[in-house]
C-alpha cells in the first residue's frame, strides 16, 4: 500500500510531524513518501493520503488550500486524512478548550466540503517568541500565552497508527494495494 503524507509547514515544524507520521506508518508496513505540498504533482499515484498543515489566521497555509483545489478530483477518489497544526495549547488554560473546539470545527468545515477527509486532527505545535515576533508575541504573553513545544508525540503517534488499523481493515484499498 502506498501513503502520501503532505505537509504544508512555515518554520518546518509541521514537516516534523509528517514525518513522524510517516514513520509510524512504515512501522505497520505501509509504503509511504513525505514531501511538501508545494512539489507534488501527481497524488493520484497513492493507495490513501495524509496532509497537513501550519495553521495561520485560523486556515491553512496557501500552498495548502491551493493544492487541496488543484488536487480535488484526485483526493476526492481515495481516502483522505487531514492534521492541521495550531497554537491552542499555548492559550491561557480557560481560552485553550474553547479555542481548541471553535479553531477545530472552522478548519474541519472549510475542508471537509472540498476533500470529504475520513478523519480530521488539529494539533498544537510550537509556539516561541521568534514564531511570534513584536506585537504579536506581546499580545500573545499579555492575555497569558505561553511559549512551549506543545506537540502531543503520543497523540500523534495513536492517530496514524489508527490511519493504517483503518486502511489495513478496508477491502478496497488492501486489495487495490496488493
Amino acid at each position: 500500500m502506498r501513503i502520501l503524507v503532505g505537509h504544508a509547514s512555515a518554520h518546518g515544524l509541521t514537516a516534523e510531524i509528517a514525518r513522524r507520521i510517516a514513520e509510524v506508518l512504515r512501522g505497520q508496513g505501509a509504503s509511504v513518501d513525505v514531501e511538501r505540498m508545494g512539489r507534488i504533482t501527481d497524488p493520484g499515484g497513492y493507495d490513501a493520503v495524509v496532509l497537513g498543515s501550519a495553521v495561520h489566521h485560523q486556515a491553512w497555509l496557501p500552498e495548502a488550500t491551493g493544492f487541496v483545489r488543484r488536487h480535488r478530483g484526485d483526493l476526492l477518489a481515495r481516502p483522505v486524512w487531514l492534521f492541521s497544526v495550531g497554537m491552542s495549547a499555548g492559550l491561557p488554560r480557560l481560552l485553550r478548550r474553547p479555542a481548541h473546539r471553535a479553531q477545530d470545527r472552522r478548519l474541519a468545515a472549510a475542508l471537509r466540503d472540498v476533500v470529504r477527509p475520513r478523519g480530521h486532527l488539529l494539533l498544537s505545535g510550537v509556539t516561541g517568541p521568534d514564531l511570534l515576533p513584536g506585537a504579536a508575541g506581546l499580545l500573545f504573553r499579555g492575555i497569558g500565552g505561553h511559549f512551549g513545544d506543545h506537540r502531543d508525540w503520543a497523540e500523534i503517534e495513536a492517530w496514524a497508527r489508527r490511519i493504517a488499523r483503518e486502511l489495513s481493515d478496508d477491502p478496497a484499498i488492501t486489495s487495490a494495494g496488493s
